[in-house]
């Protein structure tokens, strides 16, 4: 394959032979993906479940895509940016090759905006969670000195 532009031909051979040995690596390996957990995988089954989850754990999680969000809109920006730049380049000199680069370029755009979605979502929906347990917890708390509160008067009431 060669690409065409005013610069001299760049031969592809070197990078095909990698492809091809990579090709061969993978599939002289055995790979094994796991979906899920076979019903009948011995034990008893818990019923209550075993998953326990803190606050702590969850601000970890929340503040953890929070700073990921950051780094990767920063670092996606300088990306798509030096990319963009690279295509217009490459393009304006003649080589094909820029416009290809652009297109990639407008799909990183799709990629990079869909997992800055998803962290996001993250980061939010465990500052939502946090807020709304906390006020699970007052609300709680209420009722339940409501109700010690109740139980007082009834033990009064019998001379208890």
């Amino acid at each position: 394959m060669v690409i065409r532009g005013k610069g001299p031909p760049v031969a592809w051979d070197e990078w095909e032979q990698l492809k091809g040995d990579a090709l061969q690596r993978a599939r002289g390996q055995t790979h094994m993906r796991l979906n899920h957990v076979p019903p009948d995988s011995g034990g008893t089954p818990n019923r209550q479940g075993d998953l326990r989850v803190n606050q702590t754990d969850l601000a970890g999680v929340g503040d953890g895509a929070y700073d990921l969000y950051q780094a990767f809109q920063h670092d996606s920006d300088l990306a798509r940016m030096n990319s963009l730049k690279a295509a217009s380049g490459l393009a304006s000199e003649g080589f094909e090759i820029g416009s290809a680069l652009d297109t990639v370029a407008q799909h990183w755009v799709d990629q990079a905006r869909t997992l800055l979605d998803a962290t996001a979502h993250i980061s939010n929906h465990l500052d939502y969670t946090k807020g709304a347990h906390a006020g699970d917890e007052v609300y709680i708390s209420g009722m339940l000195s409501g109700i010690a509160t109740l139980e007082k008067g009834f033990d009064e009431r019998k001379g208890s």
